[in-house]
C-alpha cells in the first residue's frame, strides 16, 4: 500500500532533477541568462536588412552599442537591451525600426485550451519572445500551477501570494470596501469588509500593484508567476465566494491589469491553465484576444470542440446569473472579444493525416484558423526538454538549416499574431477616439 508519503518521496526526486536540468541550463549562480544575438540573427530575423549594410552604419557611428567580438574577430554578439538601443536610433531608407504600437492600453492575448500536450505554453513563450525580438515590451500571466511558463522564464522559488491567487485576495479586499462604502451605513451591508476577511487574505491584499510583478532573463519581458502551491487557488476561491457573494470573482485580473500604466506593456499574454475554472474565467474576461491551440489529431479536435461549448456555457452562465454584480463593478456583459483564433500546433507538413486534420479544422472553423501552424522539428522538441525557446537556443549547438526551419515556423506564425493584434487594437483606438 502507498500514500501521501509516497508522493512526496517522488516530488522529491523529481525536484533534484529540475535542479539538475537548470544547472545544465541555466548560468552556475542557478541564474537563466538570455544569450546575445548574432549580427545575421539580427540583420535577416530582426531589422530586414542586409547584414553588411548594418556593419556599415555601426561603422560609420562609433557611438552605436558595438556589441561583443569574439576571440577570432569574425562575429559580433548583441544583448537585446542593445537590440534595442539600435532600433531607437537606427533608421534604413528613412524608416524607423521601431514596431507599431496604436495608443491605448497594451493588448491582451489568452492562449487557452483544457486538452493537455497541445502547446498551450510552448506558444504563449514564443509569441512573448518573438514580440520581445520585435521591440515590444510584454507581460507574461502564468495561470497554470505547472508553473511551466514560469520556469522557462528562469524563476524557480515562487510564493503563492505571489501568483494570481494573490492577486485575487487583493481585488476581494478592495471589492469587498468598495461594495460596503456604496451603502449610507457600512453597518446596513450585509457582505464582510475586507478587516472581516481570513487573515492570510487580508495580509495579501495590502499588496502593491506592481509588486506582483517579476523581472525575467529577458529585459523586456516582466512576468505574473506561477507555482505549484497555487493549486489550491480554485478550492480557496469557491471558499471566498461563499464568504462574499457580491464578488465579482471573474473580474479581479482585468480589474488589476487596468491599474498597470497604460504605456508599462505593449503586449500582455497569458499561459492558461487545461481547465475551465476561476482563474481560466479570470484569463478569459481579462483577454482582448482568445488564442487556442490545438493538436493535429483527432483527439486534440475533440478536446477543443469540447472546450470551446465548456466556455461559451460559463460565459452564458456568467452573463445570465452574475448581470447585477457585474454592472455594480463596472463589467460589461456578455464578455466580448476583439478575435478569436484556432493555431495548429505540433504539424508535420509531411504527414497526410496532420494535412487532412488542418483542412478539417478549417472546414468547421473557416478564417478563425490560423493560416501558419507550428511545426514539429527537433529545436521545437529541445524547447520543452532545456526549457528554451527556440529564440533562446544557440544555432551553434545544432544545423543551422534545422534551427532556422524551427524559427522561420515560429516566425511566420507571429507575424500572423502580430496581424490578429494590431487590427484589432487599431480597431479599439478608433471606437475609443468616437466615444471621446
Amino acid at each position: 500500500m502507498r500514500d501521501h508519503t509516497d508522493l512526496q518521496a517522488m516530488n522529491e526526486r523529481s525536484l533534484a532533477q529540475q535542479a539538475a536540468v537548470r544547472r545544465a541550463t541555466f548560468s552556475p549562480a542557478d541564474e537563466k541568462v538570455l544569450r546575445p544575438f548574432s549580427i545575421w540573427e539580427i540583420s535577416q530575423f530582426m531589422f530586414d536588412v542586409p547584414a553588411d549594410t548594418l556593419r556599415k552604419k555601426l561603422a560609420e557611428d562609433p557611438s552605436l552599442p558595438q556589441g561583443a567580438t569574439e576571440d577570432d574577430g569574425r562575429q559580433r554578439w548583441f544583448s537585446l537591451a542593445e537590440i534595442n538601443e539600435l532600433r531607437r536610433r537606427l533608421r534604413f531608407r528613412g524608416k524607423s525600426l521601431l514596431p507599431q504600437r496604436p495608443a491605448g492600453r497594451a493588448m491582451r492575448v489568452a492562449v487557452s485550451n483544457f486538452k493537455g500536450g497541445v502547446g498551450k505554453t510552448v506558444v504563449a513563450q514564443h509569441l512573448a519572445n518573438a514580440a520581445a525580438l520585435d521591440g515590444y515590451r510584454v507581460l507574461v500571466v502564468d495561470f497554470d500551477p505547472q508553473a511551466t511558463l514560469t520556469h522557462s522564464m528562469g524563476l524557480a522559488e515562487v510564493r503563492e501570494w505571489n501568483t494570481v491567487w494573490g492577486i485575487m485576495c487583493r481585488d476581494l479586499c478592495r471589492e469587498a470596501n468598495r461594495i460596503a462604502d456604496e451603502y449610507d451605513d457600512p453597518a446596513d451591508c450585509p457582505y464582510p469588509t475586507a478587516d472581516e476577511l481570513p487573515e492570510d487574505v487580508q495580509s495579501i491584499g495590502a499588496q502593491r500593484v506592481q509588486d506582483f510583478i517579476q523581472r525575467t532573463s529577458w529585459s523586456t519581458i516582466d512576468i505574473i508567476p506561477s507555482c505549484a502551491n497555487a493549486a489550491f487557488v480554485e478550492f480557496a476561491s469557491a471558499q471566498y465566494r461563499s464568504i462574499h457573494k457580491a464578488w465579482s470573482f471573474f473580474g479581479c485580473v482585468a480589474r488589476y491589469l487596468d491599474e498597470l500604466p497604460d504605456d508599462q506593456y505593449d503586449l500582455i499574454v497569458f499561459d492558461c491553465p487545461p481547465a475551465i475554472g476561476y482563474q481560466s474565467l479570470n484569463a478569459a474576461f481579462a483577454a482582448d484576444i482568445l488564442y487556442i491551440p490545438s493538436g493535429p489529431g483527432y483527439w486534440e479536435y475533440d478536446s477543443t470542440t469540447s472546450y470551446l461549448g465548456q466556455l461559451g456555457d460559463a460565459l452564458e452562465d456568467i452573463t445570465s446569473g452574475f448581470e447585477r454584480i457585474a454592472q455594480d463593478a463596472g463589467i460589461t456583459l456578455p464578455k466580448r472579444f476583439d478575435d478569436i483564433r484556432v493555431l495548429m500546433t505540433r504539424f508535420e507538413a509531411s504527414n497526410s493525416l496532420h494535412v487532412a486534420m488542418m483542412d478539417a479544422f478549417k472546414n468547421v472553423f473557416g478564417a478563425d484558423v490560423c493560416q501558419n501552424p507550428i511545426e514539429m522539428t527537433r529545436a521545437v522538441e529541445q524547447s520543452g526538454r532545456f526549457q528554451m525557446s527556440v529564440y533562446e537556443q544557440d544555432y551553434r549547438q545544432m544545423t543551422r538549416d534545422t534551427w532556422k526551419r524551427a524559427r522561420l515556423s515560429f516566425d511566420n506564425a507571429y507575424s500572423e499574431f502580430k496581424d490578429v493584434v494590431l487590427r484589432a487594437w487599431e480597431a479599439r483606438t478608433k471606437v475609443e477616439e468616437r466615444v471621446e
